[in-house]
């Protein structure tokens, strides 16, 4: 699997590739936690988004497809005690409706076929009156440094199923019923969008 190929390498790419850009939406996703939160996430990768989230919640969940990026995940955040670490496709969760105050799903949305499905299960295994945090890389749509990343990226096995932008990020969510949703945006060398959304009856 690319992934299990790429976990040693991945720490590196967002700490010094993207850098600036993870720092403020991991800072900002952080900031959306209480202490009393029981928490899902998908699609951790490296631990970047866990390590932070673990240090406000009460119990966390991470999981990724990759059984190498959960060691990564392991590895990097072996001091905390309210993490349980489960391989796990965010396309077909094994949890039950309505287990987690928030479910968090970091720069993956774009990466998958079906994004419908996705957010369906995401949504499913979230309480009412709970929340998805999904933060994503989007396109500025111009000759930056965002287009040379893409290209780099795209040339190393990471493509892009959908490149969203500030428009049409919004628009998704909107179009499967979710419009009670606050935005977050950062810029950098590939920008960042957070999508912050109140599960409603």
């Amino acid at each position: 699997m690319f992934w299990d190929k790429v976990a040693p390498l991945y720490p590196f790419y967002t700490k010094y590739i993207n850098g600036k850009v993870n720092k403020q939406f991991v800072e900002f996703v952080a900031s959306k936690i209480n202490e009393d939160d029981i928490i899902l996430e998908c699609a951790c990768g490296s631990g970047m988004i866990t390590k932070p989230v673990a240090r406000k919640c009460k119990k966390i969940t991470a999981t990724d497809y990759s059984s190498n990026m959960l060691n990564q995940t392991r590895k990097n955040c072996k001091e905390f005690s309210n993490i349980t670490f489960e391989q796990a496709n965010f396309l077909d969760l094994k949890y039950s409706d309505e287990s987690f105050d928030k479910v968090i799903a970091g720069n993956v949305i774009h990466l998958v076929d079906n994004r419908n499905k996705a957010l369906s299960e995401l949504l499913r295994v979230c309480k009412t009156g709970g929340y998805l945090i999904i933060p994503t890389y989007i396109n500025k749509h111009d000759k930056s440094n965002a287009e040379s990343l893409l290209k780099f990226l795209s040339s190393i096995g990471i493509n892009f199923k959908e490149q969203f932008t500030k428009q049409t990020y919004p628009e998704f969510f909107e179009s499967n019923g979710l419009t009670n949703g606050e935005y977050k945006y950062i810029d950098g060398m590939l920008p960042s969008a957070i999508a912050v959304i109140k599960k409603v009856e």
